[in-house]
C-alpha cells in the first residue's frame, strides 16, 4: 500500500492546484467534510457530472477513508451507499471519454473500496487501459502497473505485456519514473531484464528519495536479490533517511534486510535504537504492535520491563490482528532467546495468556460478522491456532444468520485456511450460495467451493449445490484465468464432480498452450503447484471418467518429480514397515514406497493369494523409480506382474494429522481421493491413522502386531 500512495499520491495538495481550472463543482466537492457531503453532490449533479468530476469524487472519498484510524474506517458503508453505485455507474458510461491519467486513477481509488459487487467495473477499466497499454508513457505504465500488482496480478499476460513495452523503452528512462516500473515489474521479470532492472536502478541510487529507496528495498525483498552491491547502495541511503521513516517504514526495512541476509551491524543498532525511542511513546495499540513486532525479529531481541507494561497496558484496545501479532513476537523471543528465558519466561507466559484472555474477550462481545472478517482475515500462526480458533468458530455460529452473498466467500475461505470442520458453517454457505446465486461474483466460486473439497465434504443437496457453481461460471469460462480453472477443476475433482464443460474448457490444445506462456511468468514455487495441480486433475479423469476420452499426457512431469523424490520414512513408517516383514514372514514379501501407474506413491504394498497367503515379490515388482508400461484396461488389477487367479493386490497407507481435519478424525479430500483412485487400480486399500497408531491401545509391539494382522487377514493373535 505504502508503494501505491507513494506512486499514485492524490494529495490534497494536487487537487486544489488542479482545482483552478475545474468546474465549480469540483471546488465544492474539495470544501465538503465527509462522505455525506459528497454523496449529496453526486446525488444533486449526478446528470450533469463529468468524468473529471467522476474522478475527483472517488479521490476524496479515499482521502476520508486514509485519514481515519482503523477503528473509524467505514469503508462498508461507502461502498454499499447508494450514491456510490451511481458513482460506479458513472464511471462506467463515462469510461470511454476519460483520459488515460483519469482512467488509471479513477482504477486505482476504485479499487481501494471495491468488493466483488463492483469488481465488474474494475475489470472494465482494466480492459480499456489493456486496449490504450502502447500508448502510455511511462508514468501512466508505472500507475497502470501499481494497479495490478494491488489485485496480485503480478504474473498475468498483462503485465508480461507491460514487461515487454518497458524492455523497449528501457534505454530511454531518464529520470526516477522508472523507480515506479522497477517497482511493479522487478518482481516478475526475467533473470536478463532484473539484472538490467537493477543496473539502471544503481546509476540512479544517488537522486533516490528516502520514500523511494524503502520502495527499491521492498521490490528488491520480492525478487529475492542477492545483488550484494545494489542491497548495500539502497541499504546505506535507507541509513541515511532512518530517523525520518514511521514505525511501520521501519518494519518494512527491518523485514527486508533480514530476509535479504543483510550484514550491518551499525545500521541494526540504529533500527533497535529508534524502534525502542518510538515504543516507549507510543500510545496506538497497531503502532505499538508493529513495533514489538519489528523488534523480535531484529538479531537478539529483547523488551525491558517498562516496554512490556506498556504492552500490557494497551491490550483492552487491541483488536484479533493487534493481539495476534504480539503474541507472535513473544513466541519468537521464547523460540530464539533460550539463554534469556531462564529471567523471562515467567513475563513472557503470563503475558500469553493475558492475550489468550483478551483474544476470547473480544470474541465473545462480537455482535457483527463483517467487523470480525476485517479482523480475522489476515490471522495465521500458532497462536491463533492454539487458543483462539475454537472460539472464532463458535463466534461464527453465533453470528451465522449474517453470512450472505457478500461475505460468503470469505467465511469460505477461512474454513480452508484453519482446516476447521463445521458441517453447519458449510451448510449455511451453500444454502446461501443456493438461494441469492445471482448476486455472488462468478470469480467468488473457487472460494466458495474449496472448503467442501479440502475438508471432504458434501452438504444436502451437494448436486444442486455443486451443479448451480459451475452453472454460474460456464458463461466465464473463456475469461477465467488459466490458474483458476484448474484448481477449480481440481477441487472439483476431489468431490467426484467431473463437469463436462470444464474439462473440455481445460484439456484442449488452445488453453494449455495459453497456460504454457502464462506458466512461464511464474515463480518457481507458483509454477510447480499449478503444474502439480494440473497433473492431478488429468490423472483423476483419467481414473474416474475414462468415458471422456481425455489423455494422459504426464508421464515425463511424473518421472522428473519423482526422480527427485528421497523416498525417506518417517518414524511411524520405520516401525510399521519392520512389523510388516514379520507379519508377512520376511521383508520379500512387503514393498516400501512403491509407485503405481499414473505416479501415486503408497507407503506399502503386499500382495495375497485366494487363500490369504502372503505371496513373495519376484523381478517385475513395481518399485520406486522403476514403473511398469502402464495403460488402462477397464476392472484390470495393476499392470506389471500378473498376479494369479484370486490374489489380491494390498496397499497400506500411514496417515499423519496433515490427512485429517483440524477439530475432528475426519479424512480431508485428497487422502479420500487417492484411496478412490487405489481401489480403481485394483488395491485394497488399509489406511493406519495416526491416532490410532499412536493410542494407548496400541502401545506395545504385540498389539500393533495384532492391528495389523487384524488389518490384513481379518484375524487378530495368532
Amino acid at each position: 500500500m505504502l508503494r501505491l500512495r507513494a506512486v499514485c499520491p492524490f494529495s490534497w495538495r494536487a487537487f486544489q492546484f488542479r482545482s483552478c481550472s475545474c468546474k465549480p463543482l469540483i471546488t465544492e466537492m474539495i470544501k465538503c467534510t465527509d462522505e455525506r457531503q459528497i454523496f449529496d453532490l453526486i446525488q444533486k449533479s449526478k446528470a450533469i457530472l463529468s468524468e473529471k468530476q467522476v474522478e475527483c469524487a472517488f479521490n476524496i472519498l479515499w482521502q476520508f477513508q486514509k485519514q481515519k484510524t482503523s477503528f473509524l474506517k467505514n469503508v462498508e458503508c461507502v461502498r454499499d451507499h447508494p450514491q456510490f453505485i451511481t458513482l460506479h455507474n458513472l464511471a462506467t458510461s463515462q469510461m470511454e471519454f476519460m483520459n488515460d491519467d483519469t482512467l488509471v486513477n479513477v482504477l486505482y481509488l476504485t479499487q481501494q473500496c471495491a468488493t466483488e459487487t463492483h469488481g465488474l467495473l474494475v475489470e472494465a477499466l482494466v480492459t480499456e487501459a489493456w486496449r490504450r497499454l502502447e500508448r502510455f508513457d511511462i508514468n501512466m505504465l508505472s500507475k497502470f502497473s501499481f494497479c495490478l500488482a494491488n489485485q496480485h496480478l503480478y504474473f498475468s499476460p498483462l503485465m508480461g505485456k507491460i514487461a515487454d513495452i518497458v524492455h523497449r523503452k528501457l534505454e530511454t528512462i531518464e529520470d526516477l519514473s522508472f523507480v515506479k516500473l522497477f517497482v511493479a515489474l522487478g518482481p516478475m521479470a526475467g533473470p536478463e531484464e532484473k539484472e538490467q532492472l537493477k543496473s539502471t536502478i544503481l546509476l540512479m541510487s544517488e537522486e533516490l528519495t528516502s520514500q523511494q529507496a524503502l520502495a527499491v528495498m521492498g521490490a528488491m525483498e520480492e525478487m529475492e536479490s542477492r545483488n550484494s552491491h545494489l542491497n548495500k547502495k539502497i541499504a546505506s541511503i535507507l541509513h541515511k533517511h532512518l530517523d525520518n521513516y514511521k514505525p511501520i517504514e521501519l518494519l518494512k526495512i527491518t523485514r527486508a534486510l533480514i530476509f535479504l541476509h543483510f550484514q550491518n551491524k551499525e545500521l541494526f543498532v540504529k533500527l533497535r535504537e529508534l524502534l525502542h525511542s518510538y515504543l516507549k511513546i507510543s500510545v496506538i495499540p497497531s503502532e505499538i504492535s508493529i513495533l514489538v513486532y519489528a523488534l523480535s525479529i531484529l538479531p537478539s531481541p529483547y523488551l525491558d520491563e517498562v516496554e512490556v507494561s506498556r504492552i500490557e497496558a494497551v491490550l483492552p484496545q487491541c483488536d484479533l490482528t493487534d493481539l495476534n501479532s504480539f503474541a507472535t513476537s513473544v513466541l519468537r523471543w521464547i523460540h530464539y532467546d533460550r539463554t534469556y528465558l531462564d529471567n523471562t519466561t515467567g513475563k513472557q507466559l503470563k503475558l500469553l495468556q493475558k492475550l489468550d484472555h483478551y483474544g476470547l474477550q473480544r470474541l465473545q462481545k462480537c455482535t457483527n460478522l463483517n467487523l470480525l472478517w476485517e479482523e480475522l482475515k489476515s490471522l495465521k500462526g500458532d497462536w491463533f491456532a492454539e487458543s483462539l480458533l475454537e472460539e472464532t468458530v463458535a463466534t461464527l455460529h453465533r453470528l451465522m444468520d449474517d453470512i450472505n452473498y457478500k461475505n460468503v466467500a470469505e467465511i469460505a475461505s477461512f474454513l480452508s485456511r484453519t482446516n476447521y470442520l463445521s458441517t453447519l458453517l458449510l451448510d449455511r454457505i451453500a444454502s446461501v450460495v443456493l438461494q441469492q446465486t445471482e448476486k455472488i461474483h462468478p470469480f467468488a466460486i473457487l472460494p466458495i467451493i474449496l472448503p467442501f473439497s479440502i475438508l471432504n465434504y458434501d452438504p444436502p443437496q451437494s448436486d444442486e449445490f455443486f451443479g448451480i457453481c459451475v452453472q454460474h461460471l460456464n458463461s466465464y469460462l473463456s475469461v477465467l484465468d488459466p490458474l483458476v480453472l484448474v484448481f477449480l477443476g481440481f477441487s472439483l475433482a476431489t468431490l467426484e464432480y467431473f463437469p463436462e464443460d470444464l474439462l473440455q474448457a481445460i484439456f484442449n490444445i488452445k488453453f494449455l498452450a495459453k497456460m504454457d506462456s502464462q506458466l512461464e511468468l511464474l515463480c518457481s514455487s507458483l509454477s510447480m503447484r499449478v503444474q502439480l495441480r494440473l497433473m492431478e486433475l488429468n490423472r483423476a479423469v483419467c481414473l474416474e471418467c475414462p468415458e471422456y476420452q481425455i489423455p494422459w499426457f504426464h508421464d515425463r512431469f511424473c518421472q522428473q518429480q519423482y526422480n527427485k523424490d528421497t523416498g525417506s520414512m518417517n518414524g511411524a513408517q520405520q516401525q510399521i514397515y519392520k512389523m510388516l516383514a514379520e507379519v508377512l514372514g520376511g521383508t520379500n514379501y512387503v514393498k516400501a514406497s512403491v509407485l503405481t501407474p499414473y505416479y501415486h506413491k503408497i507407503d506399502f504394498e503386499c500382495i495375497l493369494d485366494k487363500r490369504k497367503k502372503p505371496l513373495p515379490y519376484g523381478s517385475n515388482s513395481i518399485t520406486l523409480g522403476k514403473l511398469p508400461e502402464m495403460h488402462w484396461e477397464s476392472n484390470t488389477q495393476i499392470t506389471g506382474s500378473t498376479l494369479p487367479p484370486g490374489a489380491e493386490r494390498i496397499a497400506l497407507e500411514f496417515l499423519d494429522s496433515r490427512a485429517f481435519c483440524r477439530n475432528i478424525p475426519h479424512l480431508k479430500g485428497k487422502s479420500a481421493m487417492k484411496k478412490r483412485h487405489l481401489e480403481i487400480l485394483g488395491y485394497r486399500v488399509i489406511q493406519i491413522p495416526h491416532f490410532e497408531w499412536n493410542s494407548m491401545a496400541l502401545s506395545t509391539k504385540e498389539a500393533r502386531m495384532d492391528y495389523l494382522r487384524e488389518c490384513i487377514f481379518g484375524e487378530g493373535k495368532s
